[in-house]
């Protein structure tokens, strides 16, 4: 059972994808308005366009500044500020995809079933089979810091010199979203990538795709 996981190859889609993701696009192209590059923002937009919510408004590289500014305003985008939905206080859990991957290696190489069942609840169904409960692995750090937290790391990683907002008429979702990996550990797995290293990683791979996809 996996936490929130970000990473390579993520969805950075500003009306459908995860939070973190989502977070790292919007402060970019608030940035990048902030300083007035629009060769940035067109570079962006071309490799993902963007449709206005609700409006049947689609810009990519090529459309007029005015239109892209309003569809990017439109999703709290800017060059003086970054408005969020919520308060920023939910907690929130997050995992570096590839880490995902290397602890369902490790527990396939190295868990029996036995392992994950000694301390499980067993419970005969109305069929009177003996059932096996709780014996799933959680997967995740152990570790969690608030959406604001999270967002003012992207801010700093990023160099966005505007506002962070929070639109608190807009829903928080969960408060609070933590994994016990306790079983894991128990089994000899553990993260590596703190947050931090994370999205520097994350940002990186994202220019780095911008930059791949421009030239090709």
């Amino acid at each position: 059972m996996p936490t929130n996981l970000y990473g390579p190859n993520d969805n950075f889609h500003l009306e459908n994808s995860h939070v973190l993701p989502a977070m790292i696009r919007k402060i970019y192209l608030a940035k990048c308005l902030n300083e007035g590059d629009w060769e940035a923002v067109r570079k962006d937009i071309d490799l993902r366009p963007v449709s206005m919510k609700g409006i049947d408004l689609r810009v990519d590289g090529s459309s007029a500044e005015s239109d892209i500014l309003k569809v990017l305003a439109s999703y709290g985008i800017t060059a003086d500020a970054v408005t969020l939905w919520g308060t920023g206080a939910p907690m929130r859990e997050f995992l570096w995809s590839e880490e995902m991957a290397d602890a369902s290696v490790h527990c396939l190489l190295n868990v029996d079933f036995k392992d994950v069942v000694e301390k499980s609840q067993f419970v005969t169904n109305h069929d009177g089979i003996r059932e096996v409960r709780n014996c799933h692995i959680n997967v995740g750090t152990g570790k969690q810091l608030s959406i604001k937290e999270c967002a003012e790391k992207i801010v700093r990683e990023i160099g966005f010199k505007g506002d962070l907002r929070w639109d608190s008429t807009k829903p928080d979702g969960t408060m609070l979203k933590l994994t016990d990996v306790s079983k894991l550990h128990a089994l000899g797995w553990h993260h590596t990538i703190e947050i931090d290293e994370g999205i520097h990683r994350l940002f990186e791979w994202y220019k780095l795709g911008i930059c791949i996809n421009h030239k090709g």
